[in-house]
């Protein structure tokens, strides 16, 4: 074991204060020999440094003649490039276990005679100055839904100077609308706007297509930055360390979800809003304790706009005789009155808003494709019910039947109706029972009755359905109003008043 500076200096001041080297040593704790050798250097236990190897260069024949020419016309070739090299030559002379060896080497040569290296020239940061947003996604970690994997990445936004930072859920790419939301979401609650927005080479801001898609997203874009007063800025493709005050710090949050998680005990959470407020108040424990340079920097913050700006994709789509129309490799139902009808569309990251003209006429839920898809479908019933109940064994053979259901109990109860009825009778139930649950709001109770019931053997007919959920009609009941007399009309008139 080596020898340490402090029981070189225990040992020193033993020997002034007289004693022998021996006593010395054992209370510098090492042996007298190596008390003499300490003694002799003057007190200081680093060895001379030596001129000689130990043992034989295994490169000494090819590495002035070969290997360093090699190196200085390509610097980028690695050591175990040269061993192979040279082990296709002769490979009982250069062994695999000589690899570290020629490693050591290859790196003394570029410290000493190889290129130059990259250059970090570290900013400071002026309060007021930088805002940064950026993708990330979890990882190691299946976020749950309903027990259901959730899909999705997160916006973040971060202050250079003082550490604010926002997130949230992205449940698509890393699309114009999900960084306009997010921003916007972001800026209204710190309550002010930095002169500069820097990002990275961000497919939403410059999506690298053609030079039409990339200039009409390049333009929206910057609008969004005119409209808050900020300078639209970003890093050099390739280079993640320029965007380094939000890089860097993507690891700081994703850990602290992690460990928020692990408190928490559990990955589920009821809804996708729920998963959006655990991550809100991670980041609220994220800027307490930045408190301090939060509210420095509110100061140098410039004011937000009146009204908010534009962050969503606008598409003209028209609905098909289906009833359905199609939206970003997805099929959406909407009423049946809607059909022919050409709709505008506002593009959200997590819905879609319909307009008829100006009018606003339906919200829906926006869906995307998974990995695994090329297409997806978002079905409502309810939209279609009407006409399929005068249509029932166009059940039979829909195209989106399986995606029809509006749960697995729907699913599974079709499946038992297929198997015990023929299929005219199957498809007039089903269609019967759906169009009960939209009529009378009773979905989910008409399913676990009808499951119950047929677990215990019964088989409840449509009529049985309707007699137990529809609703009973109040009856109507005129009011007794008496007719007056007329001849108090008369008397009334003859009045002078009258």
């Amino acid at each position: 074991m080596a020898v340490t500076a402090h029981q070189v200096r225990i040992f020193m001041s033993a020997r002034g204060a007289g004693r022998s080297q021996g006593a010395a040593a054992a209370k510098a704790g090492f042996s007298e020999r190596t008390g003499r050798r300490v003694e002799q250097r003057g007190g200081g236990n680093r060895p001379e440094p030596r001129s000689w190897r130990t043992r034989e260069d295994p490169f000494a024949e090819v590495w002035e003649a070969e290997l360093e020419p090699m190196l200085s016309a390509t610097p980028a070739l690695q050591a175990i490039t040269l061993l192979e090299w040279l082990q296709e030559r002769e490979p009982e002379r250069y062994p695999d276990a000589l690899l570290r060896t020629l490693q050591r080497r290859v790196k003394t040569w570029r410290t000493l005679h190889g290129p130059d290296r990259e250059v970090m020239f570290r900013q400071r940061h002026e309060p007021g100055q930088r805002g940064l947003s950026d993708f990330t996604q979890l990882t190691g970690v299946t976020i749950t839904v309903g027990g259901t994997p959730l899909v999705h990445r997160l916006y973040h936004f971060r202050l250079a100077y003082s550490g604010w930072c926002d997130a949230m859920v992205v449940r698509g790419g890393e699309s114009f609308p999900a960084l306009a939301a997010g921003l916007q979401r972001a800026l209204t609650r710190l309550g002010g706007v930095p002169k500069e927005h820097r990002t990275d080479s961000l497919s939403a801001a410059f999506k690298n297509l053609t030079a039409v898609e990339q200039e009409d997203l390049t333009a929206r874009y910057a609008a969004l930055c005119v409209h808050y007063g900020m300078v639209a800025s970003r890093n050099t493709p390739g280079r993640a360390h320029e965007n380094g005050s939000i890089e860097s710090p993507h690891g700081h949050l994703k850990r602290r979800i992690m460990q928020a998680l692990l408190l928490r005990g559990s990955c589920d959470f009821d809804t996708v809003a729920d998963y959006q407020v655990f991550l809100d108040q991670v980041m609220a424990t994220i800027r307490r304790r930045n408190r301090t340079r939060i509210e420095a920097e509110r100061s140098y913050l410039q004011p937000l706009p009146a009204t908010p700006a534009v962050d969503y994709d606008r598409l003209t789509v028209r609905v098909s005789t289906s009833s359905t129309l199609q939206v970003r490799r997805v099929t959406y139902t909407v009423p049946a009155r809607l059909i022919g009808e050409r709709l505008g569309v506002h593009l959200f990251d997590d819905r879609l808003e319909l307009y008829h003209g100006a009018t606003a006429v339906l919200t829906l839920t926006r869906v995307y494709p998974t990995s695994t898809q090329h297409r997806a479908r978002c079905i409502d019933y309810r939209h279609v019910i009407e006409w399929l109940a005068r249509k029932p064994m166009a059940l039979q053979g829909l195209q989106f039947r399986d995606d029809l259901w509006p749960s697995e109990d729907y699913r599974q109860l079709w499946h038992q109706l297929t198997r015990h009825h023929p299929p005219r009778q199957a498809c007039k139930l089903m269609v019967g029972a759906l169009k009960l649950a939209a009529d009378q709001d009773c979905e989910q109770a008409l399913a676990t009755y009808w499951q119950a019931a047929l677990a215990e053997g019964a088989a409840p007919t449509l009529a049985d359905l309707q007699s137990r959920f529809a609703r009973r009609a109040v009856p109507v009941v005129s009011p007794q109003v008496a007719q007056h007399d007329l001849a108090g009309y008369d008397a009334l008139l003859g009045t002078p008043h009258g």
